[in-house]
């Protein structure tokens, strides 16, 4: 295994050996080679331990058990703790490679740019084996650099799999987070290095299924309202100035069904209520469901309701 490697594949595992036999045998037939693989182990037995142990990658392989479990996204910064690269990338165990030339792609880029995060074009591979192939535009990667915090409303980077950074010992994933723990790191790591590179080629397959903890957190107050909440504290109130973020807030408002806003510190998030969200709350709780669940009245009051806030 090289001892000084090029970029270290950070893999948190638990359990899952299928998924991670198929992530390793995509790493194993790389042309590129100046990488180690760093498995963290939070699995309660030896599955994973007993599958790198006898897997051809296994000389590029360091494995570390965890002590104890330490849960999403803590086991992603153990990763990152251990890494020894000065490039990460991080490779949820259910995706992989999407051919044999990814990982120079990506080191290709990393090298002739003057970014420290790129992402690249994906995959979505659906359980019932439908694929889509997610791509950037040039209007949305523009928005994007002007104006990171625009992932609140629409992740236009995708998951944490498709991306490659620099590691920055003081940016790491937040503990309190499962569900927006991978726009809240990003939203911190390009404030702090911007701009965001884009590579076209689609090179990681996601693969897609109800198992994964931002699909089973969806729709659950008790998980969305403190981390959305939590990600505007760091955002700032005057990120709601913006209608396209705005208009996220309003649509959140609006499927979770939060008509009192004493529903939000019962969710669990003890902190204040922007006046701003006071009054999308307020404005919402008069409309008749008929009209506040059909796109184009609701996209109507809103607009309403965001330019006399503006004006007011």
């Amino acid at each position: 295994m090289d001892q000084s490697p090029f970029i270290s594949i950070c893999i948190p595992a638990y359990q899952r050996t299928d998924y991670l036999k198929r992530l390793l045998d995509s790493i194993e037939i790389q042309s590129f080679r100046s990488f180690e693989v760093v498995i963290t182990d939070d699995s309660p037995g030896w599955e994973v331990r007993n599958l790198v142990e006898t897997h051809v990658l296994n000389p590029y392989i360091r494995y570390f058990k965890n002590a104890h479990t330490l849960g999403s996204p803590e086991n992603w910064n153990e990763g990152l703790r251990v890494a020894r690269a000065a490039w990460i990338k991080i490779m949820h165990d259910d995706d992989w490679f999407s051919g044999p030339e990814s990982l120079q792609v990506y080191a290709d880029t990393v090298r002739q740019g003057s970014s420290s995060f790129y992402f690249s074009a994906f995959t979505n591979v659906y359980p019932d084996g439908r694929i889509k192939t997610i791509r950037l535009r040039g209007a949305d990667r523009r928005t994007l650099n002007k104006t990171p915090e625009i992932l609140v409303a629409t992740n236009f980077i995708g998951p944490p799999s498709v991306v490659i950074f620099k590691k920055d010992d003081s940016i790491g994933f937040d503990n309190r987070m499962q569900w927006l723990v991978d726009i809240d790191f990003y939203l911190r790591y390009l404030r702090i290095h911007s701009p965001a590179g884009y590579i076209p080629g689609s090179l990681v397959q996601i693969g897609l299924s109800e198992s994964q903890i931002t699909r089973s957190s969806f729709g659950k107050p008790e998980i969305e309202i403190p981390e959305r909440f939590m990600l505007l504290e760091k955002m700032g109130n005057e990120s709601l100035n913006n209608i396209r973020i705005y208009d996220s807030w309003w649509r959140f408002i609006r499927n979770l069904k939060i008509r009192d806003e004493q529903k939000i510190p019962a969710s669990g998030y003890p902190g204040l209520i922007p006046d701003t969200i006071r009054e999308m709350i307020k404005f919402q709780k008069n409309i008749p469901n008929v009209l506040l669940n059909t796109g184009l009245f609701s996209k109507f009051f809103m607009g309403i309701l965001f330019f006399l806030l503006r004006k007011k």
